[in-house]
């Protein structure tokens, strides 16, 4: 029998991966889905993997559970020393060492990890901000920056940076569907409403009145609520009222949603990678503070149109924008087309291949 000396060989000795993220109604549910996009390709290489979450309010510990995965329950009112504290006491009753502890959290440090070395053979953050120092062997941060060198001085230097939308963690999906993507005519029959998994302030909500405010019958609409917006029963009654609108909770399948509608509307968070690797044109609004780069750079590339912070957007400057994209279809054209480009839906794979160059350097 020939060796299997591929990439994903490395993982049939059943690596110990544990995932340290959080979901909330403030936090949102990016963190917990890019990281559950990089679990699943791991699964697949038969890595033994777990999470350690708190319990916020709008959390997403059972969709994790849902999943498969164990997790490490923490109280949702702690800081980031009692958290480091708890985490370290859950690590010492495992029996076996980690091979891998990934983190994905704003609130978390240099001086979190730093203390977690002595139970797992690597540290990986995924991270968007660079704002805080990290001590770990690779740094994800798969959005778009003209800054290549934003992480130097915050990370080691033998850390491997892994930097861009190449590296966007999108689910295999996605890759199928823009294997099987259908070509956009230029027309807009269906538009897409997705402002993110919590949408604390029902942007959603805004959105859909200034597109009733089109009067555009001949346009359907379909609208995602994630599983954590606190609006959902009224929203659900407002699709109602609409004509020709569909109202989807947390879907399974939003590359085929998005696969076949031809513009959305949304937040410039995670799914904005989501939007560009199927070519999907987008009016986007700024959430929070992670996603105002994600969206500036991005609309000085012709890949989005920017409303800015939803605080400062009114549903007629929706409507505007809107009537302003559908009566330029080559603006549509070039905006996907650009989006698509940037972001190929390979990202997991090339994050997983650098992964097993280091487990292997390590253990060579």
């Amino acid at each position: 029998m020939v060796e299997d000396r591929s990439p994903c060989a490395a993982f049939q000795n059943q690596m110990k991966i544990v995932f340290r993220t959080d979901s909330s109604m403030d936090i949102g549910t990016g963190h917990v889905m890019r990281c559950m996009t990089l679990a699943e390709e791991l699964k697949k290489k038969k890595a033994d993997i777990s999470y350690i979450c708190c319990e916020h309010k709008g959390n997403m510990i059972g969709f994790i559970k849902q999943k498969g995965y164990t997790v490490h329950s923490l109280p949702s009112s702690i800081d980031m020393e009692e958290d480091a504290r708890l985490t370290r006491k859950i690590l010492e009753d495992e029996t076996a060492y980690y091979d891998w502890i990934i983190i994905d959290h704003y609130g978390i440090d240099a001086s979190w990890e730093t203390p977690l070395r002595k139970f797992a053979k690597k540290i990986m953050v995924i991270d968007d901000l660079a704002n805080r120092r990290h001590d770990c062997n690779i740094l994800l941060d798969q959005n778009y920056s003209g800054n290549r060198k934003r992480y130097n001085g915050l990370v080691p230097e033998h850390c491997i940076q892994l930097l861009g939308p190449e590296y966007a963690l999108l689910r295999p999906q996605f890759r199928e569907a823009r294997e099987n993507l259908r070509e956009r005519d230029g027309g807009v029959k269906k538009i897409l409403v997705f402002m993110g998994g919590a949408d604390p302030t029902n942007e959603t909500g805004k959105v859909l009145k200034a597109l009733n405010l089109l009067n555009r019958d001949d346009i359907a609409i379909a609208v995602v609520i994630g599983a954590s917006n606190p609006f959902k029963n009224e929203l659900e009654i407002l699709t109602k009222r609409m004509p020709n609108t569909a109202c989807y909770f947390q879907v399974e399948n939003m590359a085929e949603l998005m696969a076949h509608v031809d513009l959305c509307l949304g937040a410039s968070g995670s799914t904005t990678w989501e939007r560009c690797c199927l070519g999907l044109p987008s009016i986007v609004m700024i959430l929070a503070d992670n996603q105002k780069d994600i969206a500036e750079e991005l609309e000085k590339e012709g890949v989005v149109v920017n409303l800015g912070w939803h605080e400062d957007v009114t549903e007629m400057d929706i409507r505007n924008a809107v009537e302003n994209l559908l009566a330029d279809s080559d603006k549509r054209r070039s905006m996907g087309l650009k989006g698509k480009i940037m972001v190929d839906g390979n990202g997991a794979i090339r994050v997983i291949e650098k992964m097993i160059f280091l487990t292997e350097a390590v253990s060579a």
